[in-house]
């Protein structure tokens, strides 16, 4: 192509260009301001999670530790790798995404985290509970009639648990308020407390049991204070009285 085209060229397809540019300048600048903003991400709530954050953090690491000390259990009634320490596995998983929940909870912006965190401690929960049926199965195959009806009896607190925690990552996604967010946390609390002490009940004679329940039960304690320091419930520390400020 000689240069004299490649001029031709440059002078007919720049011209075209320029009014294309202008053309897309002139539809964005009519478009409505509030279209506009419309479009632009937003956080999901307006206001911090972060005084929830260290109770919760605590209760996500009692429970991780309760699952482990489940899965102990299951080694030492001689039932390893079955439903049961299978639950002990999901139920170890669930207080990982609670804890790394309670992480994200310390940054404003993060609520979209918190709410991916908790739903998937809410999924690994409903594993949790399929494999507990699965536990119900065995015991009743291997004749311990008994195992079967604790298992059973602890699976409505597991589901309740895993529904609580799905729920507050729901009012969390839809922008709800603190208090609505709490009641969902201090549910799970009081689920956790009664699954507390059913899981004792699979080997009651058992230190692993005991443990379990123990870790399990504090668990419950700090997601309850959870709920309540963010919806500002909690009754905090005592103001002194009269002269009992005074040291020495």
């Amino acid at each position: 192509i000689t240069t004299a085209k490649r001029y031709l060229m440059l002078t007919m397809i720049v011209p075209i260009l320029l009014l294309q540019a202008a053309t897309s300048a002139a539809f964005i600048s009519h478009v409505p301001i509030a279209s506009q903003q419309a479009n632009r991400p937003t956080n999901m709530i307006s206001f911090s999670l972060r005084p929830a954050a260290g109770e919760m953090m605590n209760s996500g690491k009692a429970f991780a530790r309760s699952g482990e000390f489940l899965i102990d259990v299951t080694t030492e009634i001689d039932i390893y790798g079955g439903g049961l320490s299978a639950a002990g596995a999901a139920i170890r998983n669930s207080g990982d995404c609670i804890a790394q929940a309670a992480a994200s909870c310390r940054f404003k912006t993060a609520g979209e985290l918190v709410c991916n965190e908790l739903r998937e401690g809410s999924t690994c929960l409903i594993e949790a509970a399929t494999k507990l049926e699965d536990a119900v199965k065995e015991a009743k195959a291997n004749n311990n009639e008994l195992l079967g009806e604790m298992i059973e009896d602890s699976i409505p607190s597991v589901n309740g648990i895993s529904s609580s925690l799905e729920k507050a990552g729901k009012a969390i996604m839809q922008g709800k308020g603190e208090k609505v967010i709490g009641e969902n946390l201090l549910k799970c609390g009081e689920y956790m407390d009664n699954f507390s002490r059913q899981v004792k009940s699979y080997a009651p004679d058992l230190e692993e049991s005991k443990n379990a329940e123990q870790r399990m039960t504090f668990a419950a304690d700090c997601m309850r204070k959870a709920a309540l320091n963010l919806t500002g419930d909690s009754p905090g520390p005592k103001k002194p009285v009269g002269k009992s400020w005074i040291k020495g």
